[in-house]
C-alpha cells in the first residue's frame, strides 16, 4: 500500500468537513473490513482516510421505542447480533448474523459500513429493505432519510453523495410480520452468497395480505421483486402460489454471472428460494 493520511475526528461536524467531496481519494472508514482488502488488492489508493471510530454523538447504540429501533451507524454487526432489543422487535437480523462472515469480521464491521458499501453480496442490505428500513443521512447540506431500497442504486454503488456518511438505521415497528432470509452459498456456510433472498409477510391465518420479496448476490444490488409481490398478496399458501411468484421473481430480476454461478443457474436458484423464503417466514417472526 502506498502511504496515505489517517485523521481521527472527535465529532460528525468535523468528519464531514474533512471529506473532500472532489477527491476520490478521500474516504471515511468505519470498520474498514471491506476498504483494507481493497486497499491491499490496489484497487482503492487512499490520499486520506477519515475515520469515523471516535465520534461522539451517538453514532453507536441500539435503541427501541414504540417498536421502532433505531441503529447508530458504528454499531459493531456483533453487538446487532446479541442485542435483546433486535431480538425481540426484528429477530430474522441476528439469524441472518450468525452465517454473516465471521465473528473476527462480525466485531469489527459496521451496520454504516455494510450498507454505505453498496456490495450486493451483504446479508443486512436485503433484511433492511424487506423489514422497510430507512438510513439517517447526514452531509455538509444538513439532514435527510432514504429508504434502504433507494439507498443501493447500483453495482457497489449507492445514493450518498461523495460528503455524506450514514448516521443510523431505522426499522419500523413490525407488528405481525413475519421475516425470513435464505441465503445459498457456493462454499461454507458463512461465505459470500450465490443467492439471497428475503422477505417480510403479513397473513391473515394461511392467505398473505401483502409480501416485501428482497433478491441480492445474484443481481447488481439487493431489490424488491415487485412482481413476485404481486403474486403473493392476496393468495393463500400453496405449491401453486409459491410457484407462481418463484417464476414471477425469476422472470423480473436481472441476474449476473460470477465465480458463484452462472446466470441460468441463480435463476433456477432464485425460482426455488422464493417459496421457501416464504414457507420459513410463514413458520417464524
Amino acid at each position: 500500500m502506498i502511504p496515505f493520511e489517517l485523521v481521527e475526528p472527535a465529532t460528525l461536524k468535523e468528519a464531514i468537513a474533512l471529506i473532500d467531496p472532489d477527491d476520490p481519494a478521500v474516504r471515511p472508514i468505519a470498520g474498514g473490513t471491506a476498504l483494507m482488502l481493497m486497499m491491499k488488492a490496489g484497487v482503492f489508493q487512499p490520499r486520506r482516510l477519515v475515520s469515523l471510530r471516535k465520534l461522539n454523538g451517538g453514532m453507536t447504540g441500539i435503541k427501541a421505542a414504540g417498536g421502532e429501533l433505531t441503529i447508530g451507524a458504528m454499531t459493531p454487526l456483533s453487538e446487532v447480533e446479541h442485542s435483546p432489543e433486535v431480538a425481540h422487535h426484528a429477530p430474522v437480523i441476528p439469524r441472518i448474523m450468525k452465517r454473516l462472515s465471521n465473528v473476527r469480521v462480525r466485531n469489527v464491521a459496521t451496520v454504516g459500513g455494510a450498507l454505505a458499501h453498496g456490495d450486493p453480496h451483504m446479508d443486512l442490505p436485503p433484511v433492511a429493505i424487506a423489514l422497510g428500513g430507512r438510513v439517517r443521512i447526514v452531509g455538509a447540506s444538513g439532514e435527510r432519510e432514504l429508504a434502504v431500497e433507494d439507498l443501493l442504486t447500483g453495482y457497489y454503488e449507492t445514493a450518498l453523495k461523495p460528503n455524506e456518511l450514514i448516521a443510523s438505521l431505522q426499522i419500523p415497528a413490525q407488528g405481525k410480520a413475519r421475516t425470513a432470509y435464505c441465503k445459498v452459498t457456493a462454499g461454507s456456510a458463512d461465505d459470500w452468497p450465490a443467492l439471497g433472498v428475503a422477505v417480510a409477510i403479513d397473513a391473515d391465518g394461511g392467505a398473505i395480505t401483502s409480501a416485501r420479496v428482497v433478491v441480492s448476490a445474484a443481481t447488481t444490488k439487493a431489490m424488491r421483486l415487485t412482481s413476485a409481490e404481486k403474486a403473493l398478496a392476496g393468495a393463500s399458501i400453496g405449491d401453486k402460489t409459491l410457484k407462481t411468484a418463484g417464476e414471477a421473481a425469476a422472470e423480473e430480476a436481472d441476474i449476473i454471472a460470477d465465480v458463484r454461478g452462472s446466470a441460468a443457474y441463480k435463476r433456477e436458484l432464485l425460482r426455488v428460494y422464493v417459496g421457501r423464503a416464504v414457507r420459513l417466514a410463514m413458520e417464524s417472526k
